[in-house]
């Protein structure tokens, strides 16, 4: 049976719209993976409004990318450079192939764990997606080894099942709920001492 003979529900599975930027209404597939759970079109396009639609020369890192809708989306506002890491390998092989689709270079993908990752990295990033399953997120050590990894003017974005508290040196700066999700938009507060 075809993609084209199947009803439109069924055909749109597993898809989702770019909403901004120069790939504004390309649909990307996603690899259907227990514990993947894109941003919603409106948490992403509250996210975007906050962020700013234009991030040219902007780095990113999406913490367990999923389906890298988030990077994509960085990217497709000119973000230099995006970061998609997840532990996944058919994840990390989808995201590979939707790069090469969309005919970008400025995307980097690791199959990795994220604490190994962020132990192994060393570059800040002016804006971190940080959206884990659920029920497997260590919070308290996660949100610390993230905070490192961030540029001193950058954004971090979370989605969590409640609302969060900051870590040291981090405030949340906008904040809102969607259904059962929490999503949440960090810098460095005032008192932060600076790098």
């Amino acid at each position: 049976m075809s993609p084209r003979s199947l009803p439109k529900a069924k055909r749109q599975a597993n898809q989702l719209r770019i909403i901004g930027g120069r790939w504004r209404g390309r649909r990307l597939g996603f690899s259907a993976v227990p514990g993947v759970r894109p941003t919603p079109d409106r948490v992403r396009e509250t996210l975007f409004n906050w962020l700013g639609q234009d991030l040219a020369g902007a780095t990113t890192l999406d913490l367990f990318a999923g389906s890298g809708l988030l990077t994509f989306e960085a990217l497709s506002r000119g973000a230099a450079l995006g970061v998609a890491v997840d532990h996944h390998a058919g994840i990390v092989r989808r995201l590979v192939a939707t790069g090469a689709a969309l005919g970008t270079t400025a995307l980097e993908t690791h199959c990795a764990d994220a604490h190994g990752f962020l132990a192994r990295e060393k570059r800040p990033f002016d804006v971190i997606f940080l959206d884990p399953p659920f029920g497997t997120a260590d919070w308290d050590a996660l949100l610390p080894a993230v905070a490192e990894r961030l540029a001193m003017s950058g954004m971090l974005y979370v989605e969590a099942p409640a609302a969060i508290d900051a870590p040291p040196g981090l405030e949340v700066w906008r904040g809102d709920k969607a259904g059962q999700v929490h999503y949440h938009l960090l810098r460095r507060s005032a008192e932060a001492p600076s790098v």
